[in-house]
């Protein structure tokens, strides 16, 4: 099929070899529970999919009651252009591990290809930096509190670009995404002698959902969705959920993560713009018995730029 004399078919086959050829290693970008509601943190090409502009904040408390566990602090805007084929977005993550401090600023750019007049394809690209920062200086042996000589220099690393590619094919009651958000590994090396890090990793999503419509009126809708991780250094993991909502007010999920943990996601939906989330993760790992959960809370708030006189039904 083309368009605008563009093999899309062949552009699509060029674009999942580029996908299986790489490798990654060490460790995963945060994890986030509640990715079913806002597919713009792990795909550039659902930037813009929706005819207004929306906006989310999350904070996510991982293993709460561990001193210095992890944190993750993270805004998403994304909106279309007076071009609906065209959409913009931007994504500013903030990570905190210990003392290990890591900011990403990442725009995001996508274009849509309509197949036909119900099926569409979307392709996204992901660009920006990470800013990196670790007081090695600052850590303190166990148990006497004395510092360790072999950190003798602190790490503080600005402008680490990277970028990413995603695509994204769906119609009104499915969808199915593809993406790798960094491509770039950047290493942290530095004259130590027993200490290396890597800031970010090639890691591969892929994702999907469908929407059932349970009763004729649409008070519940059954949404089943699944996201797919996949590195060369690290087994593959997922997650697979069950989601409904109720008389368009609440979304309410299950969810089981390969191999760690059970989680629960609801979404209120205040009204037509304004939603507030909320998402607890239980993992079944050897740390279990030491911690009270993983937390994670959500503001979403779309806004209409355009006045535009239609509004899609918007499930995912």
């Amino acid at each position: 099929m083309k368009y605008g004399g563009i093999h899309y078919g062949k552009l699509t086959i060029v674009f999942f070899l580029i996908l299986v050829s790489l490798q990654s290693v060490a460790q995963q970008d945060p994890i986030f529970t509640q990715y079913m509601y806002n597919g713009q943190v792990i795909n550039p090409a659902y930037a813009g999919i929706w005819e207004k502009a929306g906006f989310t904040a999350l904070v996510r408390e991982q293993w709460a009651g561990i001193n210095r566990a992890p944190l993750t602090e993270s805004i998403s805007i994304h909106s279309p252009l007076n071009n609906e084929s065209v959409g913009v977005g931007l994504n500013i993550i903030n990570d905190t591990y210990a003392r290990e401090k890591r900011l990403s600023i990442l725009a995001d750019y996508a274009y849509e290809v309509n197949l036909t007049p119900w099926r569409r394809l979307r392709f996204g690209v992901k660009f920006g930096f990470t800013n990196y920062k670790n007081p090695l200086t600052d850590y303190q042996l166990y148990p006497d509190g004395e510092y360790d000589p072999v950190f003798a220099q602190d790490i503080d690393l600005k402008f680490l670009p990277n970028f990413g590619v995603g695509a994204f094919l769906y119609e009104d009651n499915y969808y199915v995404g593809l993406a790798i958000p960094k491509l770039v590994e950047n290493d942290f090396s530095i004259n130590y002698q027993n200490y290396s890090t890597q800031s970010e990793i090639r890691t591969l999503y892929i994702n999907g959902g469908y929407v059932f419509f349970l009763d004729p009126m649409s008070r519940i809708i059954f949404k089943p969705t699944l996201l797919v991780r996949a590195n060369m250094d690290m087994s593959i993991q997922f997650d697979l959920s069950a989601n409904f909502l109720l008389y368009e007010k609440l979304w309410f999920g299950l969810v089981w993560r390969s191999r760690n943990a059970v989680c629960v996601t609801s979404q209120w939906l205040i009204n037509k713009n304004l939603r507030l989330g909320f998402a607890m993760d239980l993992t079944y790992t050897d740390i279990f018995p030491y911690q009270g959960g993983t937390y994670e809370f959500t503001l979403g708030w779309d806004m209409d730029f355009f006045g535009r006189s239609y509004v899609r039904a918007k499930y995912f």
